[in-house]
């Protein structure tokens, strides 16, 4: 097995983790914390020699996600403005594309980044479906309302980025001798 493949293997696997944690964090009533912006950046670091693959797997993790909640829960899973959820994720996943080395400061900053973007362009999304209207006046009201769910966002990720990427270069540290053996 060649290293991309075992990389690309662990990353897959930390990835359905995550996806798994945001079901079980919306059962619990934890809104927002969800590592979702953190999900998509460590695809986009980790899988980025595979950029297709890299892209798809937290968008499928969402969509998993969210017809869960569509079909099992009093949750909507889909709804309208759900489609900037997924652009946001694609563009965190693409923010990891730049990622040069995924070091703790590094690593870090990006997520901060990620959940900042994550945040705006989510929320964008929910003024255009026209809760507040229209305006300047909605679009700001959009934002000041969303503000107590961004502490919960930035939580998410900043402890999903730190198990993700910690949880990736432990699984590398432990395999290491299984990547020395395929790269022979």
């Amino acid at each position: 097995m060649k290293r991309t493949d075992i990389n690309s293997l662990i990353a897959i696997t930390l990835v359905v983790s995550a996806t798994i944690l945001r079901i079980v964090n919306a059962n619990m009533h934890f809104y927002n914390f969800v590592p979702m912006a953190a999900l998509g950046l460590f695809s986009g670091a980790i899988i980025k020699d595979r950029k297709t693959l890299a892209l798809m797997v937290p968008l499928a993790g969402q969509f998993i996600a969210d017809t869960y909640f569509q079909l099992f829960t009093n949750t909507p899973g889909f709804y309208p403005g759900q489609f900037f959820n997924y652009a946001a994720l694609a563009l965190a996943t693409m923010l990891g594309f730049a990622m040069k080395q995924p070091k703790p400061v590094s690593v870090l900053a990006y997520v901060f980044g990620a959940s900042g973007m994550f945040f705006l362009v989510s929320n964008f999304g929910y003024f255009m479906s026209g809760y507040n209207g229209y305006s300047l006046g909605g679009l700001t009201k959009t934002y000041v309302d969303a503000i107590p769910f961004f502490r919960n966002t930035i939580a998410g990720d900043m402890v999903g980025g730190i198990l993700l990427f910690g949880g990736f270069f432990l699984a590398q540290r432990l395999f290491a001798d299984k990547l020395k053996k395929a790269e022979l």
